[in-house]
């Protein structure tokens, strides 16, 4: 029963307790008082004559005082009942007549993919959607954001995700996939709801917690996807890279051949130099194809581009051409700074970044809010006291697994503040927080909503390859048939969608040395590089 169910409910058993209570003092009244007994009905009658201010009938008029006191009470509470009942039925009716009607249920569609819930890694998903035009609804329980979403241009439906007659009005029966993506808890129910509405769609759930994994595929899912822990795993890897010579973490293309993300340390030779006076292609033989300068992604990157600090090179070439560059991008200063890494946040992604420094024998110190296990200081992240008894004079990296971008942000800012040279590694729940993070100070920001919807993709997508999720620019292998016969000159794919082509595979072998006249054949896979809607561009555009 809705909110609007139970004020009716209320409103009408109060309105025949006050009905009766009144018949039953009139009737006393007109025998007591006027001298004039009748049947109780009739005394009923009159009061709700008055009421709804009808009339009186034959009892009018009263010669008695009481009688007279007791109509005008019966006048003005009627009064009040009328504008009671405003609120009750008219307001909301009228809303109902002129708010937007929310579908809750799908007509013709098939080999679509139902999404039980909205959540921030769904936009990311949706993007993937529609840019391979795949058919999709969304179920929300939430009428309000239901209506939000239709407003806005999703496709979805309002009703509950537990529900098997709101799954089969998804048309379930009719799609490849059923994503579940609400609580951990929510999920297993939908997962069940789901394997009962269409034993044979397949299921992909998102867990927060990890160990609940077990409990997911007990229900009968088909995929357990843990993001969290991937973007743990993601911080850490770039703390442990970040003191090793080798590129560890980038993306294989053909042999000996890769695509990485190299961030320009604080100290480094090529802070404050273009890209032009870098020398960087002289210098290290690698190719720049792309830069990241807080938070805004350039393909390709104009010649007097400034690199600085935290700037992040997409680079793409042999593995020793790479180490050689990356050796141009690590600090001449910090690689003296021996300290801990401070872990801030103990959650899922914080423990995750702290299992993989332990495996990889890189010390750490932890800081959480909570003191739980595993928890080395107690304190707020933003207190720089707290950051100082953790040890941040000495510290040689921050990583800031906060799961609120609000707190991310401040923290940055008062790392910053306490060290202006230590390296700040930090998540990000939503994607729009993370230009954000690096206006405060951060090197490097892993947004979490961007890597759950690239693992989604890739898991349900059968035509797409997302080679690396865990990156700020996604590595993509697929097919180009629109292409075909096209040179890359004439395809021009850079400037209109933004994405560099780094790689084609052409009957099993991996051509990675591309000129301007390479001609694209039927069959091809081509590898892009660029960002979540440079790909999405590319793939509108060569299928």
């Amino acid at each position: 029963m809705n909110s609007w169910q139970r004020r009716t409910a209320s409103y009408l058993a109060t309105l025949v307790v006050i009905i009766l209570s009144f018949a039953v003092v009139y009737d006393y009244g007109m025998a007591a008082f006027e001298g004039r007994p009748q049947p109780f009905y009739h005394s009923l009658q009159v009061v709700v004559e008055t009421f709804t201010t009808t009339g009186y009938g034959s009892n009018a008029p009263w010669t008695s005082p009481e009688m007279t006191a007791l109509v005008v009470v019966m006048d003005l509470t009627g009064v009040v009942l009328i504008f009671m009942a405003l609120p009750v039925f008219v307001v909301p009716l009228f809303e109902e007549a002129v708010s937007t009607t929310v579908p809750t249920a799908v007509e013709d569609l098939e080999d679509h993919v139902v999404v039980c819930t909205f959540s921030p890694r769904v936009e990311t998903l949706v993007e993937e959607f529609r840019s391979w035009g795949v058919d999709y609804v969304v179920i929300e329980a939430d009428r309000e954001r239901a209506i939000d979403l239709y407003e806005s241009g999703y496709e979805v439906i309002y009703g509950d995700p537990q529900s098997v007659e709101t799954l089969r009005a998804a048309g379930v029966g009719e799609a490849t996939a059923v994503v579940a993506d609400a609580s951990d808890e929510e999920d297993v129910g939908i997962v069940l709801t789901a394997r009962e509405a269409s034993a044979d769609v397949r299921v992909v759930s998102v867990v927060e917690d990890p160990d609940l994994s077990a409990y997911h595929e007990l229900a009968g899912v088909d995929a357990v996807l843990s993001p969290r822990e991937l973007l743990g795993e993601s911080l850490a890897d770039k703390v442990t890279t970040g003191v090793n010579a080798e590129i560890d973490g980038g993306v294989e293309i053909g042999e000996d051949f890769e695509v990485a993300e190299l961030p320009v340390q604080r100290g480094s030779d090529l802070v404050g130099r273009t890209l032009a006076e870098s020398g960087i292609r002289e210098r290290a033989g690698a190719n720049v194809i792309g830069a990241w300068v807080r938070g805004e992604f350039e393909t390709p990157p104009p010649p007097d581009a400034e690199i600085d600090a935290g700037t992040i090179l997409l680079v793409a070439g042999r593995e020793d051409r790479l180490e050689r560059l990356k050796a141009l991008t690590r600090s001449s200063v910090r690689p003296s700074r021996r300290g801990n890494v401070l872990v801030v946040g103990y959650g899922e992604v914080g423990s995750t970044v702290a299992a993989e420094l332990a495996a990889a024998d890189v010390p750490y110190t932890t800081v959480d809010v909570e003191d739980n296990p595993g928890v080395d200081v107690v304190g707020d992240a933003t207190d720089p006291e707290t950051l100082r008894a953790a040890g941040i004079e000495n510290a040689r990296t921050v990583v800031l697994s906060l799961a609120d971008d609000t707190l991310t942000s401040f923290a940055t800012l008062v790392v910053r503040d306490l060290d202006a040279d230590v390296e700040i590694l930090a998540r990000a729940e939503e994607t729009e927080s993370v230009r954000k993070i690096y206006r405060a100070g951060a090197d490097y920001v892993l947004a979490l909503s961007r890597i759950s919807g690239r693992m989604l993709a890739s898991t349900i997508l059968e035509e797409e390859e997302v080679i690396s999720m865990d990156k700020q620019i996604e590595v993509v292998r697929t097919t180009a048939p629109a292409l075909a016969g096209q040179t890359l000159a004439g395809a021009d794919v850079r400037a209109r969608t933004g994405c560099t082509v780094v790689a084609v595979e052409r009957d099993g072998a991996v051509i990675t040395d591309l000129d301007p006249d390479f001609r694209l054949r039927d069959g091809d896979d081509v590898v892009v590089a660029g960002t979540d809607e440079g790909v999405n561009r590319f793939t509108t555009l060569a299928n």
